[in-house]
């Protein structure tokens, strides 16, 4: 039956399809036991979710199936750049749990439910959640729980409540439990007056005891509950529950190393200008409004801005989780196609899951692309000691295009990083970066900044 074709790695944990790319398009195979769920959601809960841009929309194709399961082919719209819940920001992770939310209330009002509520189900398009899982849906029957109210709990509810009460950071906790953060591990993580929150206290605390007492449950042959049997109203009112925790919670501001680095620059008026000025004539003559720009240090997104206005897909990254929220925030709603995430270049997304194949790398899905590194690589090179040659090394292997300013130990903010260390960065010149970079990169434009010690260079990647 099959015409070739590769599944994708990540997709291969649900018996009801699943994705695969032919000929360079991605397309989902369906099942034969998932088409009656599938009849009823095209029936008239589909269009629902498309019209409110909950779902990604598909078309049914006249492709061959890969398998002898397989009845039917889709062809979904493409995300252009995928992420991953621990790479997203406190807000991005909250307003990906009510988009979850929003769609089973949907789903509930056509007798459906969503039968997953993992993270990995949302990305991303610019600053938008959206859910990408067409199979995720099943025939609504009121005599058993909703078997994804643990997932949610844990994909979702959980790490916003720890990083709510407790660090942000405990957002990093994800890339370690693919399949959320135990609610165990939460409700011992969480303070005490967290047992004061009624909501928290429910969907966490309560719900993690309960999962100690029927852990043994499947011993004796029994099949356990992962949730209390409701009707169409408990249910409802359940959905309602957690929607009231979810957006109850929100995160502590407290100031970062660089979150208002924009409030604190050495920039003159005239060289925050002419930087502007040159990042956008640069881009004006070398990006298309095909490409995939990555800002890596974006910080709160000032020249990601200008990046979008030449209509290019935008991928802020930083380091500053913070920064990363404030972003976001900021762009929520807006109609800039800006998708800001949070990245450590010092120690990037790693592929994980099943052969490590499961969720790809930072850089398997950054490859080849369009890169902005602005006053980032004087942090590399000395706030983390890493040698000019193996600065250029990463951008070779994450970039064809590459816009990167060098600051050197002139500038202030190279002085105020060497004020409390010895300078043991005697190659930290812009000739060493020059010779570092010519290697891998052909440099076509170096253009000093006014008013400033800096100077921006656009380059090209050396094809071998």
């Amino acid at each position: 039956m099959s015409e070739g074709g590769q599944p994708l790695e990540a997709s291969f944990r649900d018996p009801s399809g699943f994705l695969f790319v032919r000929d360079g398009v991605l397309y989902r195979q369906i099942n034969e036991k998932y088409l009656p769920h599938y009849q009823r959601l095209m029936d008239a809960l589909y269009p629902k979710l498309v019209e409110n841009q909950y779902l990604v929309a598909h078309e049914e194709t006249a492709e061959a199936p890969m398998t002898d399961s397989g009845c039917l082919v889709i062809c979904p719209d493409p995300i252009a750049y995928i992420s991953y819940p621990y790479e997203w920001s406190f807000a991005q992770l909250k307003d990906a749990a009510l988009l979850t939310l929003d769609i089973q209330s949907l789903a509930l009002e056509h007798s459906m439910t969503l039968k997953d509520a993992t993270g990995f189900n949302v990305q991303f398009d610019g600053n938008r959640p959206i859910f990408i899982d067409t199979l995720s849906f099943e025939i609504l029957n009121e005599e058993v729980p909703w078997v994804a109210y643990r997932q949610f709990c844990q994909h979702f509810l959980a790490p916003l409540a720890v990083m709510a009460y407790k660090d942000v950071r405990a957002r990093h906790l994800l890339k370690s439990f693919i399949d959320g953060i135990p609610l165990d591990l939460a409700s011992n993580l969480l303070p005490r007056r967290s047992y004061f929150n009624y909501s928290v206290l429910a969907h966490v605390h309560l719900h993690a005891n309960s999962q100690r007492r029927h852990q043994d449950d499947g011993a004796s042959g029994e099949v356990a509950s992962s949730g209390p049997k409701v009707s169409l109203l408990r249910l409802q009112a359940l959905v309602a529950s957690l929607r009231r925790a979810i957006s109850r919670l929100e995160l502590p501001e407290k100031a970062t190393e660089w979150g208002d680095y924009y409030d604190d620059t050495n920039y003159s008026d005239e060289g925050m200008s002419e930087k502007e000025r040159l990042v956008h004539e640069m881009l004006a003559d070398h990006a298309y409004s095909t490409d995939i720009v990555h800002d890596v240090g974006a910080n709160t997104g000032r020249f990601s801005a200008i990046a979008a206005r030449h209509g290019a897909r935008v991928i802020a990254h930083d380091v500053d989780e913070l920064a990363v929220h404030r972003h976001y925030s900021h762009l929520r709603d807006s109609q800039v196609n800006i998708t800001p995430l949070v990245l450590d270049v010092t120690n990037p997304t790693p592929a994980i899951g099943w052969r490590l194949a499961e969720r790809t790398s930072f850089a398997e899905r950054t490859s080849g692309g369009f890169v902005m590194a602005l006053a980032l690589v004087h942090h590399l090179a000395i706030s983390n000691n890493l040698p000019l040659p193996m600065v250029a090394q990463f951008f070779a292997e994450i970039a064809d295009k590459l816009i990167i300013e060098f600051v050197p130990k002139t500038d202030s903010q190279v002085r105020r990083l060497l004020a409390t260390r010895e300078d043991i960065f005697p190659n930290y010149t812009e000739e060493h970066f020059e010779l570092a970079f010519a290697k891998r990169f052909q440099i076509v434009n170096r253009t000093p900044i006014a008013d400033t010690h800096r100077a921006l260079y656009y380059m090209e990647r050396i094809q071998t």
